[in-house]
């Protein structure tokens, strides 16, 4: 019998069910952002434009640094909610506690490197002089966070694996607030800017791991964590890698050519450009966040129906979220240039008219063609879904990291300007979402269909 916060993603209507699990999801990252977005409201106001270039113009270097792990977060997603729908109850205990050891392991081992690490990374991207050791400083004791950050996404991969995206919005809202609350005495009362808002933010992450980890503990069935059996099943580590190695390096590659734009966009030496662009980004991302709930719906319903042999329901959670992720993606980008002024003048000091055009210039290029990458991302998530996750992979290296890398290095010489970088994010975005279209129906669709028929013959 299913639980109030399960859902039942083999059965039944779809389009609802669909918006039931992404809606909370939604409203998960989002809040995610919205808290993010105040660490940078914060310091902006309260300690100036060069504090608010070094925390908001970090975004690539952290996503560079994480991303492969929170891609193998995906493939505890997959992974899980595969063996949920063949209903393989032992198979997905091992996987619950051997995804969480990977966490905690990971987690550690990256709060090692990027503490040591970072300044060396933002020499590289040419951070400007008067940044570089508020970033340095903000990155350090953000790093610190690791552990949790990836405690909290692989728990939180497990519960969405079942269908219970509303605990999580529970939990991030509560951290939240915190971190807010937190923003205001460390910067505001005690001045302690960079420090203090990279110091609330993983107190946030500690209670938001915290509780999560509660959750599984007290969990009953197949998803329940018992702290003894935590340790890695060298058979589920593969199955995990296998979906969650490609998903994280796309990730990374992603971030990597990301890293190259801003280094570019570094090299004007300039910190309005960069606050411009930061501020931008950041408001960008409650909109990829809109979008980014309907991928994760995808490879969540996806992988249930796939591991239930259930081929044609699986075509229609494709369509449905690809209808779904166009309409947020067209609505939120387009809402977001329409107030680019006043949402952007709450990120900086009155006055700094020159920051909110920058930022409103990148909005008109990103913000408002952006339902384009929600359909790419879609479109990866469900092949990933199905199991296949180095052909995205592959696509997204040549369609995006290479010819934004290319763009950068050919392109941006000719016309050196932040329009001609944020020009290449549309065309790339075009280039590969046609790329997955084909390989998702004439190659991945057809393969993993077979594959199902031949699983539901041996199990007759």
């Amino acid at each position: 019998m299913k639980k109030r916060y399960e859902i039942d993603m083999c059965g039944g209507s779809l389009a609802d069910k669909i918006l039931l699990f992404a809606l909370p999801l939604m409203a998960s990252s989002l809040l995610q952002l919205l808290f993010n977005a105040a660490d940078v409201v914060v310091v902006g106001r309260y300690a100036g434009k060069e504090a608010l270039a070094a925390v908001g113009s970090n975004a690539s270097i952290i996503n560079l640094m994480i991303n492969v792990f929170l891609g193998l977060a995906t493939g505890t997603n997959v992974v899980v909610a595969r063996d949920l729908g063949r209903g393989r109850e032992d198979q997905v205990s091992k996987s619950v506690h051997t995804s969480m050891t990977m966490a905690l392991i990971s987690g550690v081992f990256m709060a090692v490197v990027g503490v040591v690490v970072i300044r060396q990374i933002l020499e590289w991207m040419s951070s400007p002089t008067d940044i570089i050791d508020l970033a340095t400083l903000y990155l350090r004791i953000y790093f610190l966070g690791m552990p949790a950050l990836l405690a909290y996404n692989f728990g939180a991969a497990i519960l969405r694996a079942q269908g219970d995206t509303q605990r999580p919005l529970y939990y991030l809202t509560f951290a939240g607030v915190v971190n807010v609350v937190l923003n205001l005495v460390l910067v505001v009362q005690f001045h302690l800017d960079v420090a203090g808002v990279a110091l609330a933010t993983i107190a946030s992450q500690y209670i938001s791991a915290a509780l999560v980890l509660r959750c599984l503990l007290r969990e009953q069935g197949p998803l329940r964590l018992d702290l003894k059996k935590l340790g890695l099943e060298r058979e589920v580590v593969v199955r995990i890698l296998k979906v969650g190695l490609p998903a994280g390096f796309q990730g990374v590659l992603f971030s990597l050519s990301n890293v190259a734009i801003q280094s570019s966009l570094n090299s004007f030496n300039d910190p309005v450009i960069v606050a411009g662009s930061s501020t931008a980004s950041n408001l960008e991302g409650f909109v990829y966040a809109g979008m980014n709930a309907f991928q994760q719906t995808g490879i969540t319903f996806v992988s249930q129906n796939y591991g239930a042999g259930q081929c044609r329901r699986v075509d229609r959670v494709i369509v449905q979220c690809l209808i779904f992720v166009t309409g947020v993606g067209l609505v939120l980008g387009n809402l977001l240039y329409f107030f680019g002024v006043p949402l952007a003048s709450a990120y900086v000091q009155p006055g700094e008219t020159e920051v909110v055009e920058q930022a409103v210039v990148r909005m008109a290029i990103i913000a408002c063609p952006y339902f384009l990458c929600g359909i790419m991302d879609v479109l990866a998530g469900v092949q990933r879904g199905l199991g296949y996750s180095i052909i995205p992979m592959f696509i997204s290296l040549v369609g995006v990291c290479a010819l934004r890398l290319l763009w950068v290095a050919f392109v941006f010489p000719l016309s050196p300007t932040p329009v001609c970088l944020y020009i290449s994010y549309p065309v790339t975005w075009i280039v590969t979402l046609l790329a997955h279209t084909g390989f998702l129906i004439f190659v991945v669709r057809k393969r993993a269909y077979a594959k199902a028929a031949r699983y539901a013959a041996r199990e007759a």
